[in-house]
């Protein structure tokens, strides 16, 4: 796919993505979900791509919705034509045409196999800031500010987030930011999880690839991808034997993989790791919730 509005570029093993619409703040439009979407599936599918950094061009990180089309911009009939309706005159809500576009990016985040990095540069407000959530470790600039603007704008929040900020930064602090629909700085979101680290501008990108460069150079490919998922999903796990029972699973699987012989003799042998396996070719297929056939 040729994208229109994001940046793919691979160096070092760190693919950078970048949202590419800087005369617009980067807003949010379908071509971008479509262009997010299909720049994750190709990344896990390079084995030469060890993790990902997500920022913006100019100055906005993503300024939400794209909101040029006026009254009508989150009104699904008027956009993509009516949506089926039952007997009955009710919405049928299982019609494709309802899904929340912010959110499909999200669950395809989600299912990454390679760590997602957000170097926040600017202002992140709706999907701008939803969209985050999905990845795993967000770093804002001095210069970034978020908001959960919603409420301000008369709809909910989408792209899962009802799921995933609760998770991050508390139930008492993301009803506050929702409730509001403020804009806030970063100092207030690194004080509220949402962020973990907030840098100087000219040091945002250099501070995501060094942490980039950290997992690439040191780390095998298929655990990370394994833990990557692993924390994720025990997230929503209700028993801590759901975690025992993945746990175990990984570590008899793994332990008899190449991977973990190079890794044990390295260390013992005081030499970087030399990890052979590949998570296109080596990912088992021993969690429930992955169809290996999705991945080999």
């Amino acid at each position: 796919m040729a994208y229109e509005t994001i940046l793919y570029d691979v160096a070092e093993q760190i693919l950078t993505i970048t949202l590419n619409r800087p005369e617009k703040l980067n807003a949010f439009t379908p071509t971008m979900q479509r262009e997010l979407i299909d720049a994750f599936d190709r990344a896990d599918k390079d084995d030469d791509v060890r993790a990902i950094i997500v920022t913006g061009s100019g100055r906005a990180f993503c300024a939400g919705a794209d909101l040029s089309s006026g009254a009508d911009t989150f009104d699904r009939d008027a956009k993509r034509g009516p949506v089926k309706r039952h007997a009955d005159g009710s919405t049928d809500y299982s019609d494709p045409q309802v899904r929340d576009g912010g959110g499909q990016v999200t669950l395809r985040i989600f299912k990454s196999l390679k760590p997602v990095i957000a170097a926040v540069n600017g202002p992140a407000v709706g999907i701008g800031v939803t969209m985050q959530l999905a990845m795993d470790i967000r770093i804002a600039s001095e210069a970034a500010r978020f908001g959960f603007v919603f409420s301000q704008r008369g709809i909910v929040p989408e792209a899962a987030s009802s799921w995933f900020l609760p998770r991050l930064v508390g139930i008492s602090q993301a009803l506050e930011w929702c409730y509001t629909g403020r804009v806030f700085p970063a100092q207030e979101a690194l004080a509220g999880r949402l962020v973990s680290k907030v840098v100087p501008p000219d040091d945002l990108l250099p501070t995501a690839r060094a942490l980039a460069r950290e997992i690439a150079e040191k780390t095998a490919p298929v655990s990370i991808a394994l833990i990557r998922q692993m924390m994720w999903r025990m997230t929503g796990a209700d028993d801590p034997m759901e975690a025992h029972k993945v746990d175990s699973r990984g570590i008899y699987a793994r332990g008899r993989s190449d991977d973990v012989k190079e890794g044990v003799v390295s260390f013992l042998e005081k030499r970087p790791a030399q990890f052979k396996n590949t998570v296109s070719a080596d990912m088992p297929n021993y969690f429930p919730w992955w169809d290996e056939r999705e991945y080999k």
